[in-house]
């Protein structure tokens, strides 16, 4: 899985040698690069409800219903949830290919989602070890809350809502299906309980939404410059580190 996530990074350092050229700077000073502390509500509570359930019994046994109700009514397993974790944020990448553009240029877009991935894995990987939490399956390690996939499912979904937002509503409500989607199967795979998935996926949206508020001065201060250069950070799981891609 942490090879996965890699891909997904070197995927997109990939693509800016064949995406696009032209050299405008899209990212304006608008409400997803504003503070705006209302902005945490959701995401805030939705981890915090997920921390509830670690220790509230009433959720755990919730936690036990809800997968027994599945295990109940669903006899097969997918594996789905390892390739949904990556489809919202991709997705703009692809409807930028298709000639419907977003809020921001490529070299933006992709800075802000190489901020978020980088905030959001050290996080994920942080609570792991710091919350020791036994997943429904009973794996070994005790690192299920709060999900990781969820988190980055969701993450991509919030990507995905801010770049196109404006375009229509229904591409970011399309991602939180998707985001959604792989929470359930998170679930469903017995890999996470309910309160890992609600923990991650507000862990996910606070990701983006704090990449898209410090990119501004993030840029004016680091990635100046033309556009034909990009340097993103990653994180593999052990690493830390940055990418560059450059056209002659």
């Amino acid at each position: 899985m942490k090879n996965l996530n890699l891909v997904f990074v070197l995927f997109l350092l990939t693509f800016k040698i064949y995406g696009q050229h032209k050299k405008i700077d899209t990212l304006q000073q608008n409400k997803s690069t504003q503070f705006n502390y209302k902005s945490l509500i959701a995401p805030v509570s939705l981890i915090t409800i997920g921390a509830i359930g670690i220790k509230s019994d009433s959720f755990k046994s919730f936690n036990s219903e809800i997968g027994e109700e599945i295990d109940e009514h669903i006899d097969k397993k997918f594996t789905i949830d390892d390739i949904t974790q990556y489809v919202p944020a991709l997705s703009v990448y692809a409807l930028n290919a298709v000639g419907i553009n977003g809020k921001n240029n490529f070299r933006d877009r992709t800075i802000i989602l190489g901020i978020a991935y980088i905030i959001n894995r050290p996080v994920v990987s942080g609570l792991k070890d710091l919350v020791d939490v036994k997943r429904p399956d009973g794996s070994l390690n005790p690192d299920s809350w709060p999900s990781g996939h969820t988190a980055l499912s969701f993450m991509g979904a919030e990507f995905l809502y801010q770049e196109y937002k404006d375009v229509s509503i229904w591409y970011g409500i399309s991602g939180y299906i998707v985001a959604s989607g792989t929470g359930f199967f998170r679930m469903y795979n017995n890999r996470h309980w309910l309160s890992d998935v609600i923990a991650g996926a507000g862990v996910g949206i606070l990701s983006t939404k704090i990449a898209y508020w410090i990119y501004p001065f993030i840029k004016r201060n680091i990635f100046k410059g033309k556009n034909d250069r990009i340097v993103m950070p990653f994180y593999n799981g052990k690493e830390y580190g940055l990418g560059l891609s450059m056209i002659f």
